[in-house]
């Protein structure tokens, strides 16, 4: 269970320190939920980080309390690429909450053993559900797509326990066709035949 740490103090230097001794500051806000600041054992998070993929259900204790959270946006350093703050959304089991979930390609496409190149339009859906259905991730096979084929919204199966938020007709994979190399001339041709002049050139009888 991830720790929750209320924080009081808002200096700079403060949230420096505490960075330095292994925590990230971070918020919490929910419905029913004020927002709070927070610190959060950055060793810890990024277990459950790892293990939940970064879109389900993490168990969280604060003051004692015990709720169910989820990541609604994680801010990187632009140079070293740790996680420097966090927005947790405190969520209830019977409300259905809008969630992006990374989409996973499955299989080697049968037209890319043909020579044809794979194109992923889409890496994350955005779907509708409730906190215990966010899946942690969606699986498309691509098994069968041939060149000039297209994997599209409407062909992912949701079995009833999310609704996705996009066009139907949006696609997210295709097999584009192999690449043709073209062969480029440079310069003109010239036709055999005689010079253009024959002025001042010795001709032997």
């Amino acid at each position: 269970m991830l720790q929750l740490q209320l924080r009081s103090d808002h200096r700079r230097s403060y949230v420096k320190q505490m960075r330095k001794q292994g925590h990230i500051p971070a918020v919490l806000y929910g419905k029913t939920t004020n927002s709070q600041p927070i610190f959060v054992d950055a060793a810890e998070f990024l277990k459950q980080l790892r293990a939940t993929g970064g879109t389900g259900l993490l168990d969280a204790k604060i003051n004692d309390n015990h709720i169910r959270i989820i990541i609604r946006d994680m801010q990187k350093h632009p140079i070293r690429h740790d996680i420097i703050h966090i927005d947790f959304l405190a969520v209830d089991a019977k409300t259905e909450i809008d969630v992006d979930v990374p989409i996973h390609l499955i299989g080697e496409a049968a037209g890319v053993k043909d020579g044809g190149v794979l194109q992923q339009a889409m890496h994350q859906l955005s779907i509708r559900a409730l906190p215990s259905n966010i899946p942690p991730s969606i699986d498309v096979d691509i098994t069968n797509l041939q060149v000039g084929d297209a994997i599209t919204v409407s062909h992912i199966q949701t079995n009833g326990a999310y609704k996705i938020n996009h066009d139907p007709t949006e696609v997210i994979a295709s097999i584009l066709p192999p690449k043709q190399e073209e062969e480029i001339h440079s310069g003109e041709e010239q036709e055999p035949g005689k010079p253009e002049s024959e002025e001042g050139r010795e001709t032997t009888p």
